[in-house]
């Protein structure tokens, strides 16, 4: 069996599989004389579309697979489709590489999926001879012979039929394709409008992602400005317990420390009342003491009665920083909750507390994360409690 270089795409496709009316062969002769080249002749119908490794082959009659050619040639794609002369097509079989033998063979059109497309009547390669110019036959054999064109004809017309199956199931198949093709392109634009749908919902994720990292920025900065506030109060409170103990320790000047010791209640006062609402009750606590200041001045010659009260007042300022410290560890326990809850948002937004470009400060870091507005509440109780005490004197 002859082939070229490059074989051609074939398949294991049986004759059952096969569309033999899409390409038609013309002008077939009953055989071909050995030692000449060999043109074949052939029609595309309406719906068939040749492609670039498309190929006509010659086969043996009695071929059951595309596999099985004898030799081969690449069909020649037409410039124009839809010009009417590119629908007739040929090719030419050199002599070279055409069969010796005086077998039946046929022509077929081979796609490049390796289906056979169209089919023609058999031929042979033998020459000439005057058998062929001058036939005389028997009775017999002419009732062979009309038995032999009646099956002919017979085989034409199932032919001719299932060439009108085959273009019907072409044609159902056009109209399936038509309908997959517009299913397809609902589907692409359904498809469209979801891939829209889900990038306008990552842009408002990603729009909640950043307050929520900016929220959270700002509240770690308010914590800090919290925690240095705390610290300020703390080294307030450090400086007026140690005034205190100078206080107790010495009595040459009792005048001038209990001035001294009002004047900073005084400052302690102020720097409460910014951070509270309550701006009244401020102004009354301020006034009382102004009563109680009054008071003191006209018993200061009593000196071992102020020796007493400097004491009594050493243990309310030391019951002051007692009830400051308890708030203080009070805010650090709600530092601590915000925390865990600022950990939790973190946590539920899929980010690390650890991998965030700051940190919020952890209670013993200089009481950061506490709240200032709850720093400033409980301890007016224990002043208004000295406040009886001043008024009687």
């Amino acid at each position: 069996m002859e082939k070229t270089i490059e074989d051609p795409p074939t398949s294991a496709v049986l004759l059952d599989h096969c569309h033999f009316s899409q390409v038609i062969f013309n002008s077939v002769e009953k055989f071909y004389i050995p030692g000449g080249d060999v043109t074949c002749r052939y029609t595309f119908t309406q719906n068939f579309i040749p492609r670039q490794k498309d190929w006509i082959g010659i086969f043996r009659v009695g071929w059951k697979t595309v596999r099985e050619y004898y030799t081969f040639m690449w069909v020649t794609l037409p410039i124009d489709l839809n010009n009417k002369s590119a629908k007739q097509q040929e090719v030419q079989f050199k002599a070279y590489y055409l069969p010796k033998d005086d077998e039946y063979y046929q022509f077929c059109y081979v796609d490049q999926d390796g289906v056979v497309r169209g089919a023609s009547i058999p031929f042979q390669f033998r020459p000439e001879n005057e058998e062929d110019i001058l036939v005389v036959t028997t009775q017999g054999e002419v009732e062979e012979i009309e038995q032999h064109n009646k099956e002919l004809c017979k085989e034409n017309q199932e032919l001719k039929d299932s060439c009108v199956s085959l273009q019907k199931q072409n044609s159902d198949m056009q109209a399936e394709l038509q309908k997959k093709q517009e299913e397809l392109e609902t589907l692409q634009s359904i498809n469209k409008k979801l891939e829209l749908k889900v990038k306008e919902q990552k842009d408002y994720w990603e729009t909640e992602l950043l307050q929520l990292k900016e929220q959270n920025q700002k509240m770690s900065s308010e914590n800090e400005k919290m925690g240095i506030r705390v610290d300020q109060l703390q080294a307030q409170l450090s400086t007026q317990e140690k005034e205190m103990e100078k206080l107790v320790q010495g009595d040459q000047d009792k005048t001038e420390q209990l001035e001294h010791l009002k004047k900073e209640n005084g400052h302690l006062f102020l720097s409460l009342t910014e951070q509270r609402k309550d701006q009244k009750k401020l102004e009354q606590t301020v006034e009382e003491m102004k009563q109680n200041e009054t008071t003191a001045m006209k018993k200061q010659q009593e000196l071992m009665d102020e020796n007493f009260d400097l004491s009594r007042r050493l243990s309310e300022k030391k019951m002051i920083y007692n009830a400051l410290q308890r708030e203080k560890e009070r805010l650090e326990g709600e530092n601590d909750l915000l925390k865990r809850e600022n950990s939790r948002l973190l946590s539920y937004m899929g980010l690390d507390f650890n991998s965030l470009p700051y940190q919020v400060p952890t209670s013993d870091e200089g009481g950061a994360g506490q709240n200032p507005g709850l720093v400033y509440g409980n301890p007016y109780s224990a002043l208004h409690q000295e406040m009886p005490y001043l008024q009687s004197r």
